[in-house]
């Protein structure tokens, strides 16, 4: 069902503040754009009630052995797909816990295939490839409402028994979905009429960051506001990992380091294993027995 006609889709008005910016300088461009972007955070923050529901329904999810799976296309899919790449090598989560899903697959993450997004089947072709199964999330994200490959994405995951979530950037989407959380961040007319990978884009970027950080800092894979659940997998991360140890116990850079790698090269292992002056299996098993959270361990 049609909620709005497109020409009365607020990311498809012309802007007025850019009406002319064809014939500005290179300055005044930048500083039109700049003011717009300006405005995105009030626009997400208006939107943070639905927001928590979403986080309510993907920390559920993942606790009871379920996974979370962004659904898009174009712009709105390539964000989904990202959000959900950075999960693994950022909290050391298993790589099915966040999954994107893009219309037209993963060349569309390169090449544009716009004409994916008109192929209500697809998605739930998928989606069944996928393995979508009850208790799940499925976020399905388009700027506009428009996209049908989302909306179905949607009904077929209501159907089968799957939490729903339609995250567009307009105050009506233009095709309705009915979703359990709908989340709408209404970013106005776009800098360049109709292009919502700028405004609509950060908007959809900031609101999944959101959901999947606090999802991860609801499943104690943070403490403070450290990043305890990494995995030292390379140079940077072995530096970063060594210096977080050295925060929390207080030992100095080549004990941390040297404690880092008798872990596992796991942060979190370490700061028990010094914190309680234990072995890795010791610190592994007091970890196991509090959900994995640091701060119930050595607090």
């Amino acid at each position: 069902m049609e909620t709005t006609e497109r020409k009365n889709l607020s990311t498809e008005q012309q802007n007025v503040n850019s009406s002319a910016i064809d014939d500005k300088s290179i300055s005044e461009i930048l500083n039109i754009i700049n003011a717009e972007d300006q405005a995105i955070a009030e626009k997400v923050n208006a939107a943070l009630l639905e927001i928590e529901k979403a986080v309510e329904l993907t920390t559920a999810a993942i606790q009871n052995g379920n996974r979370v799976v962004y659904v898009g296309s174009g712009t709105s899919g390539r964000l989904g797909v990202l959000d959900a790449s950075e999960m693994p090598p950022t909290y050391s989560v298993p790589a099915d816990w966040f999954n994107g899903i893009i219309a037209g697959g993963d060349e569309a993450l390169r090449r544009s295939i716009e004409g994916a997004e008109d192929q209500p089947e697809s998605a739930v072709t998928d989606l069944q490839t996928f393995g979508l199964k009850s208790g799940d999330v499925v976020i399905g994200i388009s700027t506009s409402g428009a996209a049908q490959y989302v909306k179905s994405s949607i009904e077929f995951g209501k159907s089968i028994g799957a939490k729903t979530v339609y995250l567009i950037c307009n105050e009506k989407p233009y095709l309705s979905a009915n979703a359990d959380v709908v989340i709408k961040v209404d970013t106005g007319p776009e800098v360049i009429t109709g292009s919502t990978r700028m405004k609509a884009g950060t908007a959809t970027k900031m609101v999944l960051n959101m959901i999947s950080t606090a999802t991860m800092v609801r499943l104690g894979k943070v403490y403070g506001n450290l990043m305890v659940d990494l995995m030292a997998v390379n140079d940077k991360l072995v530096d970063r990992g060594t210096r977080i140890i050295e925060k929390l116990t207080g030992v100095d850079y080549d004990t941390a380091n040297a404690k880092l790698f008798e872990a596992g090269k796991s942060l979190k292992t370490a700061v028990v294993m010094i914190n309680k002056n234990c072995s890795k299996v010791e610190a592994q098993r007091l970890l196991q027995a509090r959900g994995g959270f640091l701060r119930k361990v050595i607090e």
